[in-house]
C-alpha cells in the first residue's frame, strides 16, 4: 500500500509542471480578435487621404482590442488603411527576392519554425517584418504560432502575416526559399 501510494505521490510531483504551462490555444486573447479565427480575405485597398496630416494611428478601435493592427472576426482589418503612399512601406525594389509562391489566403495556414522579426522562416519560405510593425509583434511566438500570408493591395513588395492566435498582423517581406 506504501509504494503505490508512493507512485500516486510521484505521479502527481511529476504533472504540476505540464499544468502550469502557458496554453496557446482556447480562448482569445481580445473579445473579437484572433482565438483561431481566419479571414476569408485580406484588406480591401486603401481610399486615398486627403486634407490634414494623418495623427499617429490608434488600433485599440474597442476596449479590450489590441493596440496593433488587428482582424475583427467579422473579418473587418483594423489598421490597413494609409494607402499606397505610405513611405514606411516604400520599398525602392519591390519583389527583389521574388514572390511567394505557397499558398496565400484562407486554408493556407503556416506554423512558424523559427526566427525572429528580422528573419523567420517556415516551409523553406523567408521573411522580414517591416522596421515600423516590429512593436506590432513583440508577443508572437516564433516557434509555433500560426500565419496566414495575405497580399498588401496597396504596398507592392509587401505581404500581411496574420497571427492566428493573436488576431493581429504585420507588414513582410518575402526573403525568398529553398
Amino acid at each position: 500500500m506504501k509504494s503505490l501510494l508512493g507512485i500516486f505521490s510521484l505521479f502527481l510531483i511529476c504533472s504540476i509542471p505540464a499544468l502550469a504551462q502557458e496554453k496557446h490555444g482556447g480562448a482569445p486573447p481580445f473579445s473579437g480578435v484572433g482565438g483561431g479565427h481566419i479571414p476569408a480575405h485580406g484588406p480591401a485597398p486603401a481610399r486615398p487621404q486627403h486634407g490634414a496630416p494623418p495623427q499617429a494611428p490608434k488600433y485599440a478601435d474597442r476596449a479590450g482590442h489590441p493596440e496593433a493592427p488587428h482582424v475583427h472576426t467579422n473579418d473587418k482589418w483594423i489598421g490597413h488603411d494609409t494607402g499606397r503612399e505610405d513611405p514606411h512601406y516604400h520599398l525602392d525594389h519591390p519583389w527583389e527576392h521574388g514572390r511567394f509562391t505557397g499558398g496565400i489566403g484562407k486554408g493556407h495556414a503556416w506554423r512558424i519554425e523559427g526566427g525572429n522579426r528580422e528573419r523567420f522562416w517556415f516551409g523553406g519560405f523567408y521573411f522580414n517584418v517591416a522596421p515600423d510593425d516590429y512593436g506590432f509583434c513583440g508577443d508572437w511566438d516564433w516557434g509555433t504560432d500560426q500565419l496566414v500570408i495575405y497580399d498588401d493591395p496597396d504596398h507592392d513588395g509587401w505581404y500581411l502575416a496574420y497571427n492566428v492566435r493573436l488576431g493581429t498582423y504585420v507588414h513582410v517581406q518575402y526573403l525568398g526559399g529553398s
